[in-house]
């Protein structure tokens, strides 16, 4: 049976989250990506992990994916307390913390983030904000690419409809193109009808949803940093005890000591498009350079915007 997690299951939620045993905490999670897919795969190792390692201290019991809950409320949910924990992207929480888009302009690793301030920074934004706590990130080394249905001989992105998302929206006006707001269940369709040109995703996860069949082309350089993480609500962690507390943080450091770096499997799924027929389109030097100094210039405004002190100090920790 599916369950659908709205603001009147909120008070259920909570009195069925506790503990197995009086030592045993048991956090309810959602993932806002499909558990299925190779976005998910982190998340799904991480838990894993932590359920292995946890025994007798803390369990994570993954209720569902978007078919339990939509991905753009996942940081609402968690802000109510109606999940205690999630594997989302800041990216679909921006209503709630633009500042967190910080983490997909960002080229840093999450040690140097941690060293140098920043992951604490915007931790504490959330907090403060949005009442989220950010565990940590569960993926590095994958890249946004805009891919589309048909190979051009002469690229425009003047006039092109591509499935955007709140990340890259500014930076796709800034092109010219025009972005669309298509639910990832509908890009297929969309495609196949003309209704899009083509659509913007991370390096992996294009086979799992069979857009490689309707795909012609895919354009370099690919842009900013996909990041997924761990986030709780604020409520949750506060209600556990310091050896549960120390024991997430534990793991998600190994985690981002050995298992967040997916620049092999990236390079490896950029091999396989190559093999099913979908064509690189290069950008020449210069136009490469100018297009990522426009996505970073364009990414970062909407952040600064949004909190000019902390943006600008966001942008100063984040940045190479």
């Amino acid at each position: 049976m599916t369950i659908k997690l709205t603001a009147g299951a909120a008070l259920a939620l909570a009195l069925m989250a506790g503990t197995a045993s009086a030592q045993e905490t048991v956090l309810r999670a959602v993932s806002a990506f499909q558990l299925d897919t190779a976005i998910a795969e982190p998340f799904n190792a991480w838990v894993e992990r932590v359920n292995e390692a946890g025994e007798g201290i803390l369990r994570i019991e993954v209720i569902g994916g978007p078919e339990t809950m939509p991905p753009f409320e996942v940081g609402n949910a968690l802000r109510g307390g109606v999940v205690d924990l999630a594997n989302t992207t800041a990216v679909y929480h921006a209503n709630l913390v633009p500042e967190g888009l910080a983490m997909t302009l960002t080229d840093k690793k999450m040690p140097e983030l941690r060293e140098n301030g920043g992951y604490q920074l915007l931790d504490d934004i959330h907090m403060r904000k949005a009442g989220i706590h950010w565990l940590g990130r569960l993926s590095e080394g994958m890249k946004y690419y805009i891919y589309l249905a048909k190979e051009p001989t002469d690229l425009k992105f003047e006039g092109l409809n591509i499935r955007s998302a709140p990340t890259y929206q500014a930076f796709f006006t800034a092109l010219g193109i025009n972005p669309m707001q298509t639910a990832a269940g509908e890009v297929f369709t969309a495609l196949e009808r003309g209704t899009i040109d083509g659509y913007a995703w991370p390096s992996r996860g294009v086979f799992d949803l069979g857009w490689q069949e309707k795909t012609a082309a895919r354009v370099e350089p690919g842009f900013y940093q996909v990041e997924t993480g761990v986030y709780l609500s604020a409520r949750s962690w506060e209600n556990l005890g310091e050896p549960q507390k120390q024991f997430l943080q534990e793991q998600m450091l190994a985690w981002e000591a050995d298992g967040a770096d997916l620049t092999a499997a990236a390079e490896a799924e950029l091999q396989q498009q190559a093999e099913a027929g979908i064509a690189t389109v290069t950008l020449p030097e210069d136009e490469a350079a100018a297009f990522l100094a426009l996505s970073i210039e364009e990414g970062w405004k909407p952040v600064v915007a949004a909190n000019p002190e902390e943006g600008a100090k966001l942008r100063e920790l984040y940045s190479e």
